[in-house]
């Protein structure tokens, strides 16, 4: 792991508190695109540009909202390497991979310092880029998806509404009690320092999965028959679980197969038109097995398990 100090790269551990907890970085850049441009940055087909990972599960985020939205053309992509070391996030010719074509960047690291010379914090995925400002829009993962989904719609798809103003305090409401027991629940196992950090993390993510499961046991999505922004946030999480975190991040209660009810729904929501395309399994186990030298030192990727997200998952019983 490395981050930015001034706009000097440094190499640093994981970050974790006191207690051996792992401290998630915050995000510094909070700009938001708008319809109208009222915020100074108007919705243009063309205009942006995302850094991602296909790896990460906050940039997939990004990447559904994206696909869903219809977005391909008028926002384009370029994707890390899989590998992340002391050199942080590095663009490649790997397979998957796609080069900086917007900036012409070797390192993630450098479109940081291209907006600010003296950036100091996490040089993370997603990034929304601004090809008129060059500069970085945001890097929240949640607020690029929401600013794709709702105020994008005279350029994408306007009958995909991930985000529906009647649902919003629910899809929010459901992110925020999803995010620190799973989205983040996986990584303070898998990160934490202590015997007691890692079973107070694994101790909270698993009841709430058991809560997921039986909410998902008797409607098709999170907040009923629509697929919305919440149940992105918690596929991204879960379509890596078995592949990962179950063994790599030491999250071995049960795995998401042995849940019918999220096994069904994430089948349900990768096998939703272009959701599948933004979903590569290989690059997610590249990253995690090969990049964090302090979990798995001889960086050995697995071969299994054998995952087949294409069964049918009979959830249309739920409605839709």
């Amino acid at each position: 792991m490395g981050r930015l100090v001034d706009g000097t790269w440094t190499t640093a551990p994981q970050p974790v508190d006191d207690s051996g907890r792992f401290a998630r970085s915050t995000t510094s850049f909070r700009d938001r695109i708008t319809a109208d441009g009222s915020s100074g940055v108007p919705a243009e087909a063309g205009r942006y540009h995302l850094y991602v990972a296909w790896a990460c599960p906050w940039a997939h985020r990004t990447l559904i909202c994206r696909a869903l939205k219809g977005l391909d053309d008028a926002i384009g992509i370029s994707v890390v390497d899989p590998f992340m070391g002391e050199d942080g996030w590095w663009f490649s010719d790997a397979p998957g991979c796609i080069p900086d074509t917007v900036n012409g960047k070797r390192y993630l690291r450098d479109i940081y310092t291209l907006a600010r010379p003296n950036y100091t914090g996490s040089v993370t995925v997603p990034v929304l880029w601004d090809k008129k400002k060059r500069t970085i829009v945001n890097n929240e993962s949640r607020e690029v998806t929401r600013m794709l989904d709702v105020e994008m719609d005279a350029i994408g798809d306007a009958t995909v509404n991930l985000c529906p103003a009647a649902l919003r305090g629910e899809i929010d409401a459901l992110i925020d009690e999803m995010y620190q027991p799973v989205n983040n629940g996986v990584y303070r196992a898998g990160f934490a320092h202590t015997q007691e950090a890692y079973e107070e993390a694994v101790g909270a993510l698993f009841p709430a999965l058991d809560r997921w499961n039986a909410r998902l046991d008797k409607q098709r999505f999170l907040c009923g028959d629509r697929l919305t922004e919440a149940d992105i946030c918690l596929f991204t999480t879960l379509y890596r679980f078995d592949a990962v975190y179950y063994v790599h991040f030491k999250c071995n209660v049960r795995r998401i197969v042995d849940y019918p009810a999220l096994w069904g729904f994430v089948r349900d929501v990768y096998q939703t038109p272009g959701v599948a395309s933004t979903c590569n399994l290989d690059h997610i186990k590249q990253h995690y097995y090969r990049s964090h030298g302090e979990i798995n030192p001889r960086r050995i990727v697995p071969t299994g398990p054998d995952i087949d997200f294409a069964t049918p998952h009979g959830r249309e019983r739920l409605g839709h």
